[in-house]
C-alpha cells in the first residue's frame, strides 16, 4: 500500500460505513483493482480504519450514547453473537475477505432484499400517537436478535449496517430507530474487530513499520471526518425515502463486477 491507496480506501470507508451497501465490500473491490487485496496489511487496514468511521457516531450522538448503563448492557448483549461467531469462523472470514466474487454475489442478493424491505415492514413506520416512544423501547431479546443479524455481515458484501438495520425492522423497529441502534452497536463491534485483527497480525509474526502506522492513523482520521459528513445525510434520507435506491445500486454494482471479472478484467486479489 502507498499513501494514495490509503486516502482512497479511507474515503470509501467513510462514505460507505453507514450505508447498507457494505463498506468492507467496497474496500475489497477497490483494493482488488489496485492489486493489493491479498496483502496482509491491506486486510488489517480495511478492518482497523472502520474504527475511525465508527467513532463519528460517538461524536454525533454523544448525549444518547452516554444515556444509561442499561443501554450499554443491551449493546453488550447484541455484541455477543459477533464475538462468538467471529472467533469460530476467523479463518473462513479471512479467506472471504480476499474474494471480490463473493462480494459481488452478496451485493446482488442484498440488493433484492432491500428492494422489498420497505414493503415488508411498512407497518413499522406508523407511530402510535398515544405512545410516540413505542418504537424506541429495545428489549434485551430484541438486542440479541439484532446481534445475530449483524453476524451476516461476516460475509463480505452483505453490509453490517444493512444486516443489523433489517434485523431491527424484523423486531418492529422503524427505519430510523433500527439505523441508530445499528450505528451504536458498531462501536463495540469494531473495537473488538480491530483489537482481534491487530492481535492476529502480530501473532502471525508481522510488525507494523513506521509508514504503516502512519497509514493507519491517516486512514482513521480521513474515515472519521468523511463519516461525520455522511451519517446525518443517510439518516435523513432513510427516514424519508427508504432502502430502494440502495437496493438498485447494489444490484447494478454486483452485476457490473461479475461482467467485468468474467469478460474484461479478472478481479484478482494480488
Amino acid at each position: 500500500m502507498n499513501l494514495i491507496d490509503t486516502i482512497i480506501l479511507a474515503i470509501i470507508e467513510g462514505i460507505t460505513e453507514y450505508l447498507p451497501i457494505s463498506s468492507t465490500g467496497h474496500m475489497i473491490i477497490a483494493s482488488s483493482f489496485m492489486k493489493i487485496a491479498g496483502d496482509d496489511f491491506t486486510k488489517l487496514f480495511t478492518i482497523v480504519i472502520q474504527l475511525g468511521a465508527i467513532l463519528s457516531v460517538v461524536v454525533l450522538y454523544w448525549k444518547r450514547f452516554f444515556q444509561s448503563f442499561d443501554f450499554y448492557f443491551k449493546l453488550l448483549v447484541a455484541f455477543i453473537p459477533a464475538v462468538i461467531l467471529g472467533l469460530l469462523l476467523n479463518d473462513v472470514i479471512d479467506e472471504l475477505l480476499e474474494s471480490p466474487i463473493v462480494v459481488a454475489i452478496s451485493l446482488i442478493i442484498g440488493g433484492f432484499i432491500l428492494l422489498k424491505v420497505d414493503d415488508w415492514f411498512k407497518a413499522n413506520e406508523v407511530v402510535d400517537e398515544d405512545n410516540p416512544q413505542a418504537h424506541t423501547n429495545i428489549s434485551y431479546l430484541t438486542a440479541l436478535k439484532i446481534g445475530f443479524f449483524q453476524c451476516l455481515a461476516m460475509i463480505p458484501g452483505t453490509s453490517r449496517s444493512g444486516a443489523s438495520i433489517v434485523g431491527g425492522m424484523t423486531q418492529k423497529l422503524n427505519r430510523k430507530t433500527a439505523a441508530e441502534f445499528s450505528f451504536f452497536l458498531a462501536v463495540p463491534t469494531m473495537f473488538g474487530a480491530t483489537a482481534k485483527k491487530l492481535f492476529d497480525y502480530y501473532q502471525a509474526g508481522f510488525e507494523l513499520s513506521s509508514n504503516q502506522i502512519n497509514y493507519l492513523i491517516i486512514g482513521n482520521v480521513i474515515a472519521f471526518v468523511v463519516a461525520l459528513l455522511a451519517i446525518k445525510s443517510f439518516i435523513d434520507y432513510l427516514s424519508k425515502r427508504g432502502f430502494k435506491i440502495f437496493g438498485y445500486y447494489r444490484i447494478i454494482l454486483g452485476v457490473g463486477l461479475l461482467l467485468i471479472h468474467y469478460f474484461l478484467y479478472p478481479l484478482t486479489t494480488v
